[in-house]
């Protein structure tokens, strides 16, 4: 027989809200789908397992997750109205109620997404990120189980950031006491999406959320990964050591605009100084392959390489200079020089002039 959930036909906080049925559950803990009377409204209530609740660890990790979203106001992360503690010391949060299905479900059911679909979805997600990213605080585990698509104002495919219960904090954003979760040589996350600086544990960067988005993205389009990996071990190791597979050769007889094969590639690099600046900067180009372009914002395009010498021509060790005719005076280039150059032309032309009335005086 099956355990009854005893949350479900509860009213918490003192009636405030009245939980009906379990939507989700997870290693911490179950989202409930509540009603809100006083604003006539359904919401989610997040709430630890119980059992747990006596993990230090896990309940700081909970109350972190709760605290960050709470900061965060861009309407494609979803939004976070109440956190805190029950009766019976569970800890909660109530969020917004969303209806629809993640990312991985979707692709899952329908098959991978055409190209303007994805990025569609993808650069809403960016910016989400990029105010999160802004706030000193770094998701950690985005993955498409954690992007949730649902209406939102008649706009089907409206992508909503889950789950920011790995996320660093920035300690100004930490209550005094908090437990610092993830320390430096620890790997936390889902291997399949991790960065390679995080699958090696460590510090981590919003250049980690970027790496993550482009592997969820590549898989958006392709239904595959950019490694063949069997194990978490494989994936880890695949992350720091091997390059991914081009994302065109991913499916056979399957291509993709070339500008986007280059930010793929580059958002995947395993070094964070070759990736995008920011997933702003991420977005931008995205967009611009949206737009049909095929070169990156300008802003963001390599600086032209000058051609190396030819050794074998002789001008090429000694590059020849200009010469300047020899009537031509030099032209000062400093605003001080241009003042001199200034006053000794009218004492040219003031002693020309006197020399002139004094030769027709004679």
């Amino acid at each position: 027989m099956a355990q009854v959930d005893p949350f479900i036909g509860r009213d918490i906080l003192n009636g405030q809200f009245q939980i009906l049925q379990k939507i989700g559950s997870g290693g911490m803990g179950a989202v409930y789908k509540a009603l809100q009377p006083q604003m006539n409204r359904m919401v989610g209530v997040k709430i630890l397992h119980p059992k747990l609740t006596g993990r230090k660890d896990l309940a700081s990790r909970f109350r972190r997750e709760a605290r960050a979203m709470s900061h965060l106001t861009h309407p494609n992360t979803v939004k976070v109205f109440l956190y805190g503690e029950l009766d019976d010391g569970s800890l909660y949060i109530v969020m917004e109620f969303l209806e629809g299905k993640n990312l991985n479900q979707s692709v899952r059911a329908e098959g991978p997404f055409p190209v303007p679909r994805a990025l569609a979805v993808m650069i809403p997600v960016c910016g989400a990120l990029e105010e999160a990213h802004r706030l000193g605080i770094v998701h950690r585990d985005l993955k498409p189980e954690n992007i949730f698509l649902c209406q939102s104002g008649g706009m089907k495919d409206f992508p909503k950031v889950l789950d920011f219960g790995l996320a660093k904090v920035t300690e100004r954003e930490m209550r005094p006491g908090s437990v610092i979760l993830t320390q430096e040589g620890m790997v936390f996350g889902t291997p399949e999406f991790m960065s390679p600086e995080q699958a090696q544990g460590k510090t981590l960067t919003p250049a980690s959320d970027q790496y993550s988005l482009a592997i969820i993205l590549y898989e958006v389009l392709t239904g595959k990964l950019p490694f063949e990996g069997k194990s978490a071990m494989d994936f880890l190791a695949f992350h720091v050591t091997a390059k991914p597979i081009p994302l065109s050769e991913r499916v056979p007889g399957k291509t993709f605009p070339p500008l986007l094969d280059r930010i793929i590639e580059k958002a995947l690099s395993k070094k964070i100084e070759d990736r995008f600046g920011s997933v702003a900067e991420l977005a931008a180009a995205l967009q611009a392959v949206l737009d049909g372009k095929n070169d990156l914002p300008r802003s963001m395009a390599p600086p032209p390489v000058a051609p190396a010498p030819d050794p074998s021509r002789p001008e090429a060790s000694t590059p020849a200079l200009p010469m300047a005719p020899e009537t031509m005076p030099e032209v000062p280039t400093s605003s001080t020089g241009m003042l001199v150059a200034v006053a000794a032309a009218f004492l040219v032309v003031g002693v020309g002039l006197t020399m002139l009335v004094m030769h027709f005086l004679k």
